[in-house]
């Protein structure tokens, strides 16, 4: 799958881009309490996304890296389509 074949509420994203840019992480409190959340924007060949990282998440991925996501998902948020991984995804630098 490529960035481009994403559209809203896409599920089960597989795909490897580039992280070209990663924001700076902050501390937001959950249902389950507080934890990490940073966004990365991550390109391949056809386009770029967002690339919302929690957790663990956070620290495992630098600027410059090639992540591989399985299982991942698609929402929107403030007006901007964004890709999760999520309990059942996974990500991996490759």
């Amino acid at each position: 799958m490529k960035l481009s074949d994403i559209k809203h509420d896409t599920r089960r994203v597989m795909l490897t881009a580039k992280v070209v840019e990663k924001r700076e992480p902050r501390e937001v409190n959950t249902r389950y309490g507080a934890t990490m959340v940073c966004e990365a924007v991550i390109e391949d060949e056809t386009g770029t996304m967002i690339l919302v990282l929690w957790g663990d998440e956070v620290e495992k991925v630098s600027e410059g890296d090639t992540v591989k996501i399985e299982n991942g998902y698609v929402r929107e948020w403030n007006g901007s389509l964004q890709l999760n991984v999520g309990k059942f995804g996974k990500l991996n630098v490759v």
